[in-house]
């Protein structure tokens, strides 16, 4: 189990991928990402292609797009060792989203 600091670091890391990514510029939703091990929740706002204002919070905070996955799976996909797809597909990762935010999501994730 990843720590709590190595965690909000692969959060930092796939804010970075999201900046790098021009399909990501003109969706702007509240994000966030549970830590389904750790009991723990980051949220940020996605706009301008930019992830930012990532804080801590308690979970269940409603945000447009919520995404869970435990701080093993989190630490992989930002490290790239996991392609998104692979682990929504296989259940590793879950998006609460609406379809509209999913399909747009699947481009720059």
């Amino acid at each position: 189990m990843a720590s709590a600091e190595e965690c909000r670091a692969a959060v930092e890391r796939i804010a970075a991928h999201i900046s790098r990514d021009r399909r990501a510029a003109g969706f702007e939703r509240d994000v966030s990402i549970t830590v389904t091990d750790l009991g723990l929740t980051f949220r940020g706002r996605l706009h301008d292609g930019v992830l930012d204002g990532i804080t801590t919070t308690e979970a269940g905070r409603a945000a447009a797009v919520r995404m869970e996955a435990c701080s093993d799976d989190l630490l992989r996909l930002a490290n790239g060792e996991l392609p998104f797809a692979q682990a929504w597909l296989t259940g590793r990762l879950r998006i609460h989203a609406s379809l509209g935010d999913l399909l747009k999501l699947r481009g720059f994730l």
